[in-house]
């Protein structure tokens, strides 16, 4: 009780800092304790006759009806612990029994606030946070699993998609998925299967030019792009000629019924080797990996630009292209890049870090429309 007496004297000062306020609780706390070990050792007469005497004091100070000093926090909890250990209710004079019990629901509730606060994982360091912030405002059509791609391969550093969300300027949209159907036709011989179709791509004098994109299906890499005004059949067999040679595994060619696949091309190309499959009426879905990539040339390449010619349009796309089979992340690779002899970084030990002697080297591609980023070792 001589405890309880000294720790009433104690007030918090709404001056201090919270701060401040939890070290002067934490001291009265220790105070405490430390009475209460020094009062064990004391005979119990002497404690009958020291609590006797607190007694009449605290009757005094009743009688005289004063108002007493707001207790601290420290006082509250030690209070609300010695209640424990005898008959509380007839020796509290200076507050009600309800208070004492609002006080100890009050601890209860901190303690509990105190054991299921949420660790987290640690916080991205705030040189990769602003590299994030740079990579998504040069690239706006770059979305989250692109950018930690980009991070993953040529960086180094492996962080998830959501992790990179929280830093990005806005949402990315998800593509749509293709016909399952076709996917798992697909998916069974796609090392064996190129597929070609035209786009349109209208010029500065509003002209029309016809592109002509063959990729191939298992590794996504474009084999041929070119451009032409008046697309014939001799001019698109001539394009299949010169990226195919006969002596890749190509089983299949996947096409549209489009008029320009003629029966003479068609069998020009069963002499190459190719088995023609065309896909159905009115269904783009069938060819969905040239839909996809033609997709993507147009959102991130010819959508920001107007092209003057044809040249023009051929010189974009060669850019682009190299972009694409050479530094583009794509999921479905694992991630991966479509050419095969472009090297990978090395994942670091340290997640999240840059490795030291490096930095990120940045090269702008086609005008600073995309960027691409390599590790690049300092100067000593």
């Amino acid at each position: 009780m001589k405890g309880l007496a000294d720790c009433a004297i104690l007030s918090p000062m709404s001056s201090l800092s919270p701060f401040s306020n939890l070290m002067s609780g934490v001291f009265g706390v220790l105070i405490d304790i430390l009475t209460l070990l020094r009062l064990i050792f004391r005979s119990p007469g002497a404690l009958a006759a020291e609590n006797l005497f607190l007694r009449k004091q605290v009757g005094l100070y009743v009688e005289r009806k004063q108002k007493p000093r707001r207790a601290s926090n420290a006082m509250r909890f030690t209070m609300a612990q010695l209640s424990r250990f005898f008959e509380w209710r007839d020796a509290l004079t200076i507050v009600k029994p309800d208070t004492l019990i609002r006080w100890h629901r009050k601890g209860f509730r901190l303690f509990w606030k105190w054991k299921s606060r949420a660790s987290g994982r640690p916080r991205v360091p705030a040189d990769v946070r602003r590299l994030i912030v740079e990579m998504a405002t040069n690239n706006p059509t770059w979305g989250e699993e692109r950018i930690a791609n980009e991070l993953s391969l040529k960086i180094g550093i492996r962080i998830s998609p959501r992790t990179v969300r929280q830093y990005m300027p806005k949402d990315p949209k998800r593509p749509t998925v293709p016909s399952q159907r076709w996917m798992t036709f697909v998916r069974n011989h796609a090392k064996a299967i190129i597929a070609s179709d035209f786009f349109i791509v209208v010029t500065a004098t509003f002209r029309h030019a016809y592109v002509l994109v063959i990729m191939e299906i298992g590794t996504r890499r474009i084999l041929h792009v070119n451009v032409t005004r008046h697309p014939t059949a001799e001019w698109t067999l001539q394009q299949f000629r010169e990226c195919v040679i006969g002596d890749e595994d190509y089983k299949f060619i996947i096409h549209d019924r489009d008029s320009i696949y003629s029966s003479e091309l068609d069998s020009s190309l069963r002499a190459l080797g190719l088995r023609v499959l065309r896909t159905p009426y009115r269904c783009p879905q069938a060819n969905a990996f040239c839909e996809r990539l033609i997709g993507s040339a147009r959102r991130e390449c010819l959508d920001f630009m107007i092209p003057f010619d044809e040249d023009h349009i051929r010189q974009i796309l060669k850019l682009w292209t190299v972009h694409y089979n050479r530094s583009r992340p794509h999921m479905s690779l694992g991630p991966g890049f479509p050419d095969r002899s472009v090297h990978k970084a090395e994942l670091q030990v340290k997640r999240h870090c840059i490795p030291n002697h490096y930095r990120v080297a940045v090269t702008p591609i086609l005008g600073g429309l995309h960027h691409e980023y390599r590790l690049e070792r300092t100067a000593a």
